[in-house]
Order: C-alpha cells, then sequence, then structure tokens
C-alpha cells in the first residue's frame, strides 16, 4: 500500500560513511530509498555517498589500500572524535599498516586532518534543516566515521532525528550506546525498509511529536529501559521490492573531474539471511561456528529467478556498466541454476561476483560461467575433515579440493579463505590440512586468515565447548575509545582468553606454506602462457597428464584403456564401492593398487575411501 505523508516539506536523508569499497554505490541506501519512493511517492529522499567524496580527496589506491584493512580505517575518525587519544591511536596505525607497501609511510597526522578537513566541508555544504530524519547505514569499518558525522551534525542541527542501522549495529542495541553516544536517537535493529518507512510515516503524520514511536524494529533508550523490545521487523519477500535507486551516486561521480571518472560496480542482492544457518538444527549450534554476518535477519528469504535477472538487466542498462557484485553471503540452494540461467540468457558480457558454499556443483560452477561470473569466493575455510566439523560447515576436505579444482577448470578465479588459529583446533586437524594442501597445490592458493572472534556468533554462545574462558572486546577498541565506553559498550569484534598461544604455534607450518603455494603457483603461471600447473589432454583411448613444476621441465603420465576410465570417471570424488561396481571387471585387486599409485604422484586425492582426480581438461566441455 502507498501511503501519502500529511507534511511532505521535510526530506529523507540517507547516509554512508567511510570506508565501504568507493567503486561501488552502497546497496543499503540505494535499496532503502527505492522502497521509501515507492511508499511515499511525495516524499524527497536523498542518498549521500560520503565515502566516495573521500576517496576522490585522498585518491583512489590510498583509499582502496585502508578500506581493505577494517582496524586500519576505524583509526581515522577515530583520531578525530577523540582527538586527546590520537597518539594512541597513531600508534596503532603504524602497527597495523607496516606490511602494507600502500599505506605504510602514510603521515597519519597529515592523513586524519585532509579527512577531517574534508568530511567538515562536506557537512557544513549542507542544509541539515531541510531533513526530518537523518538515516546512517553502518555496516563493516564504518563505526567511527558514521559516529564523527552523527556528532558533528548534531551539534549544527540538534533537532534532527539520527537514526543508525546495519551489520555493525546488530549487537549494539544497549543503553550504554544511548548514554555514550546521546546523538542517536534510534537504532533500527535488523533490515530497514518496514521500520524505516513507519518511523517516515509517523513523523510526517505528527511533525511535533518528540515522543519516540513503538515502532517494531525501531529501537530506542526508551524502549530498552523498559524492556519494552520489539525484535525484527522484517518484509515477508523480497521478490517485492523495487532495484535499487543508485541515481544520487551516479550524479555525484559525474561531477567529478575526467582522471576521476570511473566504471563502477553495480551491487545486487539475491537473497537475506544464510540458509545453512536455520533453526531446529541438532548439532548444537546452527551455521558456520565462526560466523556472525546474519544477526540482522531471521530466516532465509530470496528472490525469484526472473525477479533477479530483471533488476541485473535494468540496473546495467541505465548505469552503462557490465561489472555486478552479488552482495549475498550465500546463492540460494535451489534457485542457483535457474537464476543465473536467466542471467545468462540476457546476453549481456557480464562480469559478476559471488560467494557461495563449496557444495556448488560443477555444473552450477559451469552455469554460473556463462552468465559471466569471473571472481567468485567460496566459502572452504579448512582442508582438514576434522576442522571443517568443528567449524559446522557441513562439508570435506576433498569437497572442497573439488570445488576449487571445477574452478581452475572453468577459468573463474577462486578467492577462498583458509582459517588459522581455530580455537579448539588441535595437532590432527593441522596435520591434516598440512597433507591436504600437498594435494591443493595445482589450484588457485588460498587467503591465510585470522580467526576472529564475533559477537553473536555459534563460537561465542557456546564459548566452553571451544575451550574459551572468557570474552571480552577486542583490545583495538580501548585504544579507539576511552575505557568508560569500551569498558560498558560490547562491540561485535571481540577477543578471547583460551589456547590463543598455543593455536599461534600450531598453526605456524601451515602459515608458512600457504606462503610458499602462493610463490610456486606465481611462478608456474608466470608469463605469458597461463596454462595450468596439473592438466589432461585426452586422446579418446589414451589421457596424457601433465604436472608443471616451478623448476626444470613438465612432468608427464600416460594412462590408457581402463586405467584412463578410472581416472575420468573420478573427475568428481566417488567412493571406492561406486568405481567397482561401474568397472566390474576390473576387480579390486587391480584398482586398488592403480588408485594408491595416482595417489602417491599426487594425480588423485583419498578420503575415506572416496577418490578425486585432480587434473584439469585442457578442453573442459560447459
Amino acid at each position: 500500500m502507498t501511503h501519502h505523508p500529511a507534511s511532505a516539506s521535510k526530506k529523507v536523508g540517507l547516509f554512508s560513511t567511510p570506508w565501504p569499497l568507493y567503486n561501488r554505490p552502497s546497496i543499503q541506501l540505494g535499496t532503502l530509498k527505492a522502497y521509501l519512493k515507492n511508499q511515499f511517492p511525495l516524499l524527497t529522499i536523498e542518498t549521500h555517498h560520503f565515502y566516495l567524496k573521500i576517496a576522490e580527496a585522498i585518491g583512489y589506491e590510498q583509499y582502496q589500500a585502508i578500506s581493505k584493512k577494517s582496524w586500519v580505517a576505524e583509526t581515522i575518525y577515530a583520531a578525530a572524535l577523540f582527538p586527546e587519544r590520537s597518539e594512541k591511536i597513531k600508534k596503532l596505525f603504524c602497527r597495523l599498516t607496516s606490511n602494507n607497501n600502500v599505506i605504510r609511510n602514510i603521515d597519519f597526522d597529515n592523513l586524519t586532518s585532509i579527512v577531517k578537513k574534508v568530511s567538515d566541508d562536506i557537512i557544513g555544504g549542507i542544509d541539515w534543516k531541510q531533513f526530518r530524519l537523518a538515516g546512517f547505514s553502518v555496516c563493516l569499518c564504518q563505526l567511527t566515521s558514521t559516529l564523527y558525522f552523527i556528532r558533528k551534525i548534531k551539534t549544527l542541527c540538534p533537532d534532527l532525528v539520527m537514526i543508525a542501522g546495519g551489520s555493525s549495529f546488530s549487537g549494539l542495541s544497549s543503553p550504554d550506546v544511548f548514554r555514550h553516544f546521546p546523538e542517536i536517537n534510534m537504532i533500527i535493529a535488523g533490515e530497514g525498509e518496514l521500520p524505516l518507512s513507519r518511523l517516515v510515516s509517523h513523523l510526517s503524520a505528527c511533525p511535533e511529536d518528540e515522543v519516540s514511536p513503538s515502532i517494531p524494529g525501531v529501537v530506542t533508550s526508551g524502549s530498552l529501559e523498559s524492556r519494552h523490545l520489539s525484535g525484527f521487523c522484517q518484509l515477508e519477500t523480497l521478490n517485492d521490492l523495487p532495484a535499487p535507486d543508485y541515481n544520487d551516486y551516479f550524479h555525484l561521480l559525474d561531477t567529478f573531474a575526467p582522471d576521476k571518472k570511473f566504471f563502477p560496480t553495480i551491487p545486487v542482492e539475491i537473497s537475506r539471511g544464510c540458509w545453512w544457518r536455520r533453526k531446529g538444527k541438532k548439532s548444537g549450534h546452527s551455521g558456520c561456528a565462526f560466523c556472525n554476518l546474519n544477526l540482522q535477519w531471521e530466516g532465509y528469504r530470496s528472490k525469484k529467478p526472473s525477479v533477479v535477472a530483471d533488476e541485473i538487466d535494468a540496473l546495467t542498462r541505465k548505469h552503462r556498466t557490465l561489472s555486478v557484485s552479488i552482495v549475498d553471503n550465500v546463492l540460494p540452494l535451489k534457485q542457483t541454476h535457474d537464476i543465473f540461467s536467466k542471467i545468462s540468457a540476457l546476453n549481456k558480457d557480464l562480469s559478476l561476483f559471488c560467494e557461495t558454499r563449496a557444495t556448488t556443483s560443477r555444473h552450477s560452477l559451469a552455469t554460473l560461467k556463462k552468465a559471466g561470473v569471473r571472481s567468485i569466493q567460496i566459502g572452504i575455510e579448512a582442508l582438514s575433515t576434522r576442522l571443517l566439523k568443528k567449524l559446522n560447515k557441513g562439508t570435506t576436505a576433498i569437497q572442497n579440493l573439488e570445488v576449487m579444482k571445477h574452478c581452475e577448470e572453468l577459468g573463474i578465479m577462486n578467492y577462498a579463505n583458509l582459517i588459522l588459529y581455530f580455537p579448539g583446533s588441535d595437532e590432527l586437524d593441522v596435520s591434516e590440512t598440512l597433507s591436504c594442501m600437498e594435494f591443493a597445490l595445482p589450484f588457485r592458493p588460498m587467503k591465510a586468515v585470522r580467526f576472529q572472534l564475533g559477537l553473536g556468533s555459534p563460537v561465542i554462545q557456546n564459548a566452553g565447548a571451544f575451550g574459551i574462558k572468557a570474552v571480552y572486546n577486542h583490545p583495538n577498541y580501548s585504544v579507539l575509545f576511552p575505557e568508560k565506553i569500551c569498558r560498558s559498550v560490547r562491540f561485535l569484534n571481540q577477543a578471547y582468553r583460551g589456547d590463543r598461544g598455543r593455536q599461534k604455534k600450531l598453526w605456524k607450518p601451515v602459515k608458512e606454506k600457504v606462503a610458499a603455494w602462493k610463490k610456486i603457483y606465481d611462478a608456474v603461471h608466470s608469463g605469458s602462457a597461463h596454462t595450468p600447473v596439473l592438466s589432461h589432454r585426452d586422446g579418446r583411448d589414451f589421457l596424457i597428464i601433465t604436472h608443471r613444476q616451478v623448476n626444470g621441465g613438465p612432468v608427464t603420465h600416460r594412462l590408457a584403456g581402463t586405467s584412463r576410465q578410472v581416472y575420468l570417471y573420478c573427475r568428481q570424488h566417488r567412493p571406492v564401492e561406486n568405481i567397482v561396481s561401474h568397472f566390474p571387471g576390473l576387480g579390486q585387486d587391480r584398482l586398488i593398487p592403480f588408485l594408491k599409485m595416482m595417489v602417491d604422484k599426487k594425480l588423485m586425492f583419498e578420503e575415506n575411501k572416496k577418490y578425486l582426480s585432480l587434473s584439469i581438461s585442457m578442453n573442459p566441455t560447459p
């Protein structure tokens, strides 16, 4: 239903502060603007991408390097918020940037001075009295910058209603937040469409009402103190959402000098939530043990394939760009093939990015590739089945190797993480990881990342089971914020007391091996010929496998007859009993020695009597 506010004389402002990726508009702002515009046709809604102006001012390369390091990003506005802490914050910045070639030599004082001046100029250039409401989307590395902008704006316009929401505020709805940051009037708990539209309707109908309304999903200091919490208030379906409105971002970009213009990436969402994180699981905790990315939603919802394709078609046509980033934490379980088939049918040379689980089949990956997926982040996280069970991934090491192989064969850039230092991991987990990595060397190296304890994650909810003795705010917060704030506010990034020192020692060989893996992969792929590390060519009744080496010529193997057939049959992992039944004339006495020989030569991988061929085809079929 469309609402018609009684008073539409004042605007609604939606704002995004540094440090999101500069080369894409905010999907949070774009989606909220489109939804509110649909609900209130007479209301003027403006979105302001402050981070794009900051990126233009300090340079895109420098901005990008900062935005990729969330703790680094938080230091800059923290120094502006709390100037009395600037020296401590500066030391943290220098420590965090010491290994980064782009930003390690930056003069912190000069950088914060420039950022502060540009920010203050942005704030001073806007007539804040024209707004009835100012909503801030606060996601990764936007906490201190948002607090800075809100505090400055509130000084200029005390009566302006300030609202904060987004993933970074998912766990911050406590009385202490309002006490320490009184400039914030309300916090949106969960997604913003319904709570914000009902708040706009209330404020439009009662423009002079200073009493905070009781609206589901809107949290105030009063509602917290009275414990009248309403919980989430979210859309039943995403199919009726209009396409995000990114006009303000592109209009701002159009004002830049020619040498500062670029072709942005369009953010699109297919779903919200995570179907792997669901209620009623018997495993003790739901979803991946380390994950707290879906605290702002209940359940899982996805759009129809036709809705997704139409949205991508409309946005790329309107903004004349072909790069699209699908922002979902995971693709839908059953609709992925249909969605990307619809996208493929658009007949556009798209460059798509998405995230998905390691259980994604080769057939689905081929469909993604055909639609334009050039890079992907697959939730691999570990190369040890024992550890994967502790992580509650619901996958195995052989599945992870298989999906890595498929990406390599299809030419999809797979940016997967390998989690180090997971609490409760042990020597066997490390040993399994090191062993599996020997077989993963032909594929794109994973990125070694430290385990980060997130507020609301299953690890925190069941800390004792992971050997965690005490949980507290990450120590970096005690540098960024005054002690009284750190004592009373629980932030999203947590730290713990337990086996941290032991974990660091345990995982040192893996960290070193990942670095060596990258060097080997890069060395083999140096030069103009980007041929695979481990590949095969099929001669119909024989197979030639080539294993390229860093030093020396390639090592080749020839498989003929049944050996060739068995090897190709195991292009997806197969239990040994399936192989035996598929080749009844072979017999285990001949089959098992062959499989063992292939594993010894690292041409196949074996786990729990399941076998996977590792070489990729030089002439892959879709």
